[in-house]
Order: structure tokens, then C-alpha cells, then sequence
């Protein structure tokens, strides 16, 4: 059974949904299934495009009353494409593809699936991410979430599928290249000889910059040799909180002791060559997916115990758990993994081929169970 699956997103920027649409794509292409991206586009298309799969650029997207005018335009794609399955990954384009759907025949109408990516506003409007034939939780937080917040929603309904990363791509134990490493330490000569911190993520509030900030100013206390390494970029609207960090680093005493890399396409081997990494977000992570980035290296965290971040730990590094907020609990921990660094364990659950085979086990389930494909490419 071939079948044509249509993702709907609002754009093929950096993050986990697109991360996930682009590996979903790769394992329909793989399977020999057909893979369509609608979105508005961005720098990931043409990676998208070299798996194989197809891009349709339409602004789904957009927060505006001209959206609506694109239901009948995604509606002709579902029927022209003949697309078994629509999986909607945003409220948004959620919303304009149910409706779509819905004005099609029953029998030409494709099964529908919704993926929660986050602990969205519990109204009628992100109502739309729990509508699913099957609705697929990123994380044992995220599936607490949709039967806490909707406990109208069929328990048969949902299925648990956490992310995961490519140990291929994440390898235990990887060391960066030599010419990595000399450009390296030319343009960051005065870290050689510190152990090296890192907290990957955004530049955004409640991502736990100032926890890091104030984790330094304790371990500088301590005594301890460190160097706090923020790796992450600024939204373009996000630039005044930038200057606030630089500003509390600063205050604290530490604006010798981090250095602000900004987004980086290298983030592997920063993990790979810090002593330790952290999540110490204010709000708990969906998934959490640098966490088991550096795992997967055998690189440490040190976490918050709440959200993905939390479950991915437990099942992974215990030791590196600790209370949310406590950063007396943090600097210790981080003390004490410095002296004697952890066995980081170099397999784990969390690995994208449980999660593509588990994805494109629901789409295939959904089409036997309720029916065959509407449509056959072969007609």
C-alpha cells in the first residue's frame, strides 16, 4: 500500500516541528510512500526537496482573515495530489486543513492526523491539535497534557511517540575534527585549559539564560575553573532581553566567564567539547531535544525535573536531575560531575528511527483500519 501523506505546517524554518516534518518525510520517501510539505516555506525547503518529497508553498500560516481564502486552495491539493493522509503539525494550518477536508466527499476525504507539539492555551482555538483520527503526543508531559486539558478525547485516540535524534548524526563519544578544533581555539584562545558549560537554546526568557548567568557567578565563587558558553541567537524581536543578559553578566561579575556563539550549525561539536550541558527552562519542554542531543554525544546535562526534559533524564542520567530553580542544587551537581564526570550510558530510547517507524505505523494503521487509500497512483 503506497500512500501520499500531506504535513501541514506554518513555515520550514529552525525547530523541532520542522525537524520533525523533515524526518517524517525522509522515512515516507524511504518506504517508498509520497511525501508533501505544505508551509509557507523557508531555508529548509531544499533539504526538504533532496529527500525526495514535494514542497507546495501556501501561506497556512498566517494569523490573518485572508487565510480562510486558502481552505478551497488546500482543498484542490488534497484532491489533485489524491493525499491519503493530512497530518497537521499548528493550530492555524490545522484549522484550514479540517475545514478543507471537510468540504470534500466522504469518500475522497484523506484520514487526519494532529501531532501536539507543545502545551498550547487550553480554548476552543487549539482545540483543532486534539481533533485527530489519531493524535500523537511528543512526550509523556505532552500526553498528561491532552488527557488533563481535554478529558473528552478518546484514550484510544492518542498515541505516545517522543521525539528522537540520529545516533548516526549524534554519535556517542564524538570527538570534532582537527580543523574544527584549530579554528577553535583560534577564535576562543582564552577558553583553552576551562571546562567549557554550555546551555543551548534560543535567547528567550524562559529558555534559563539568567539561571545560567547565575549558576557562573556561584562556580566562579567556588573557585572552579569554568567558562559558560550561551549557544543560541536572538529573535530579531527578542534583542533587547540580549542586551539584558549581557547587562545581568555584568552585575554578576561573570561577562568574563561566558561568551555568547549565537545560532550555530555546529552545535554538535560544541556539545561535543563542553564538560557538561543544561536545561534550566522556567517552563517545561515539550520534548527537549538538545538534552538527548548531548546525551547521545555521552556529553552530561545537568536538568530541571519538569516537562520532556525531565522524563528524558530519568530514563537516561538520573544524576542529572535537580529541582526546578534550585540553583544551589545545580552549582553542587555541577561541582560535583566536574570532579568525577558521569557515565553517560551510550544507547538510549530516544532515537529517530523508533519514532519514524512508530509514525508511519499510525498512518498505515489509520488506512487499514478505516479503510483503503482513496486513490491508487497507479489509476
Amino acid at each position: 500500500m503506497r500512500l501520499t501523506v500531506a504535513q501541514l505546517l506554518p513555515e520550514l524554518e529552525v525547530g523541532g516541528v520542522e525537524q520533525g516534518t523533515l524526518e517524517i518525510a525522509e522515512a515516507l520517501v524511504a518506504a517508498g510512500h509520497r511525501a508533501i510539505v505544505i508551509s509557507a516555506g523557508g531555508r529548509l525547503v531544499a533539504k526538504l526537496e533532496a529527500l525526495g518529497a514535494t514542497h507546495i508553498a501556501l501561506p497556512i500560516g498566517r494569523k490573518r482573515l485572508s487565510s480562510l481564502r486558502l481552505i478551497g486552495r488546500l482543498r484542490e491539493i488534497f484532491r489533485r495530489e489524491r493525499v491519503d493522509v493530512v497530518h497537521a503539525r499548528s493550530r492555524l494550518p490545522a484549522w484550514l486543513g479540517w475545514w478543507a477536508r471537510q468540504g470534500l466527499d466522504v469518500a475522497e476525504r484523506p484520514r487526519w492526523v494532529t501531532t501536539v507539539h507543545g502545551p498550547y492555551t487550553v480554548n476552543r482555538y487549539s482545540r483543532i491539535m486534539v481533533s485527530g483520527e489519531q493524535v500523537i503526543a511528543i512526550s509523556q508531559f505532552i500526553h498528561d497534557y491532552i488527557t488533563r486539558s481535554y478529558p473528552g478525547v478518546d484514550a484510544t485516540r492518542i498515541t505516545l511517540i517522543p521525539r528522537g535524534v540520529a545516533p548516526e548524526r549524534w554519535p556517542y563519544g564524538f570527538v570534532p575534527d582537527a580543523a574544527w578544533q584549530a579554528d577553535w581555539a583560534q577564535t576562543h584562545p582564552a577558553l583553552a585549559g576551562k571546562a567549557l558549560l554550555v546551555l543551548p537554546g534560543r535567547l528567550t526568557r524562559w529558555k534559563g539564560q539568567e539561571d545560567f548567568l547565575q549558576l557562573l557567578a556561584r562556580l566562579k565563587a567556588r573557585g572552579l575553573l569554568v567558562h559558560g558558553l550561551l549557544a543560541g541567537g536572538a529573535h530579531p524581536r527578542k534583542q533587547a532581553f540580549e542586551q539584558e543578559l549581557h547587562t545581568l553578566a555584568a552585575t554578576l561579575g561573570v561577562a568574563d566567564a561566558v561568551t555568547f556563539l549565537g545560532q550555530r550549525s555546529d552545535l554538535r561539536e560544541v556539545l561535543g567539547i563542553s564538560a557538561c550541558a543544561f536545561s534550566l527552562t522556567g517552563e517545561p519542554e515539550a520534548f527537549g531535544r538538545t538534552t538527548i542531543e548531548a546525551l547521545s554525544l555521552g556529553t552530561p546535562v545537568i536538568g530541571y525535573d519538569h516537562g520532556g526534559t525531565g522524563e528524558i533524564l530519568r530514563e537516561v542520567l538520573p544524576a542529572g536531575l535537580v529541582a526546578v530553580g534550585d540553583l544551589d542544587a545545580v552549582a553542587a551537581r555541577t561541582a560535583q560531575f566536574l570532579q568525577a564526570p558521569p557515565i553517560v550510558p551510550a544507547t538510549h530510547p530516544f532515537t529517530t528511527e523508533r519514532l519514524q517507524s512508530a509514525t508511519l505505523g499510525v498512518y498505515a494503521d489509520l488506512c487499514t483500519r478505516l479503510g483503503q487509500p482513496r486513490w491508487s497512483l497507479n489509476d
